[in-house]
């Protein structure tokens, strides 16, 4: 089975699609172009969410293990002021990377910090971090691409971890799931598989084994199947393409409950 991604090769790929990004504000024909993936924003608002993340989360990580964030990063990011002409905030952008990377570095994979995720299957450490970090530029970078008019598919090394990531720390709570049991199988054109299982235990994933060309050899089927490539996965996770854009096996209806559950406690 393979194995995460390390913090050296997360934080590559934080400065690789941090850089992605940045490239396709400087191309844009617009700072107030919409970005229809996020409706409400422009392209400058994308860029002042992104980089106000890096600097939030560059402070959380230097803070160490917490039970909440530090309460000067929560005002300077609510309070957060960026520069409105585009070199400069450029500039201010690549600041906010070189601060979430050095943090990151500094502290290791395994230093205890605050995170949004207490009860999820992903660990409250600058590690866990890093990893959900590649995969919240590289969905904006996305979102960028596709406000100037020139959306790219996701690199297939920020998919193929960005499916599990997303699984193991957006899905995974304790809350019972309100519906019947089920589970939903995501399968990725590059031979990489997961379940999510949800229950009255609450929710929880793990990979399993990609399905065979032979029908019927699966103990238990899902009660839904999603089937695409990572970063088609990825992208509708994120809520950036509907289900009809993928290869839905079994009860498709199950896929707009869990769209729609809130668990009480994550």
């Amino acid at each position: 089975m393979e194995k995460n991604l390390g913090l050296p090769d997360l934080l590559r790929l934080i400065d690789e699609r941090s850089t992605a990004f940045r490239a396709a504000v400087a191309a844009a024909p617009s700072l107030d172009a919409q970005v229809p993936t996020c409706p409400g924003w422009t392209l400058f608002d994308l860029v002042k969410h992104l980089g106000g993340g890096d600097r939030f989360w560059a402070a959380i990580v230097g803070a160490g293990p917490a039970d909440a964030p530090p309460a000067e990063a929560a005002a300077a990011r609510a309070a957060l002021e960026v520069p409105r002409e585009r070199e400069a905030l450029l500039a201010w952008l690549a600041a906010s990377t070189q601060l979430l990377l050095g943090a990151l570095r500094e502290a290791g994979p395994e230093s205890g910090c605050w995170t949004w995720w207490p009860a999820s299957q992903s660990p409250r450490t600058s590690g866990g971090v890093a990893r959900h970090r590649v995969q919240e530029i590289a969905v904006h970078t996305y979102d960028a691409r596709l406000a100037g008019g020139a959306a790219q598919p996701l690199p297939v090394e920020v998919a193929l971890d960005g499916v599990e990531e997303f699984l193991f720390t957006v899905c995974g709570t304790p809350s019972a799931w309100p519906h019947k049991p089920t589970a939903f199988d995501f399968h990725s054109a590059e031979g990489r598989s997961w379940r999510l299982t949800v229950d009255g235990d609450g929710a929880r994933s793990a990979r399993i084994p990609a399905p065979t060309a032979a029908a019927g050899e699966e103990p238990e089927a899902a009660g839904a199947s999603v089937h695409g490539t990572a970063g088609e996965l990825v992208l509708y996770l994120y809520d950036r393409i509907k289900a009809e854009s993928l290869r839905v096996d079994g009860d498709a209806g199950l896929l707009d409950l869990l769209r729609a559950w809130e668990p009480e406690e994550k």
